[in-house]
């Protein structure tokens, strides 16, 4: 239990999110949003005016702020930055791909399934050696 990361306990964890107007507002009607003191908020709403730069900067800083224990990104979005989702690795926070109304989800995309996967076929050559 001693490599395990720890979640701030202080106050409470947030969760970020990057993706479309209608998901966002979703996610704020159900009490998810934040705004701090500096007028920061925990997402990123993505239109089509949005580059692919500012998407990478609010991946990059919602992964390394210590408030945030999940981010919740979009998969269309997050297959437009595919190379920083992919070579994420540490476990807070978690990032998960969601589907959003216009864009359905393909699990063939989704960078934890595919880590899933190669962890279950490992296992499974694995355990053939014992």
């Amino acid at each position: 239990m001693a490599n395990r990361a720890q979640i701030p306990t202080n106050n409470s964890a947030l969760i970020a999110m990057i993706a479309d107007e209608d998901t966002i507002t979703g996610f704020l009607l159900a009490g998810v949003g934040n705004v701090d003191l500096r007028r920061k908020t925990n997402y990123l709403i993505v239109d089509s005016k949005t580059t692919v730069k500012q998407i990478e900067d609010s991946f990059k800083e919602f992964t390394t702020r210590d408030d945030v224990a999940i981010v919740l990104i979009s998969q269309y979005v997050a297959n437009m930055i595919r190379f920083l989702v992919d070579s994420y690795n540490k476990p807070v926070p978690a990032i998960l791909e969601i589907p959003s109304k216009d864009h359905p989800y393909d699990p063939a995309h989704d960078s934890v399934l595919s880590r899933v996967k190669y962890l279950f076929s490992t296992e499974s050559v694995a355990g053939d050696r014992r």
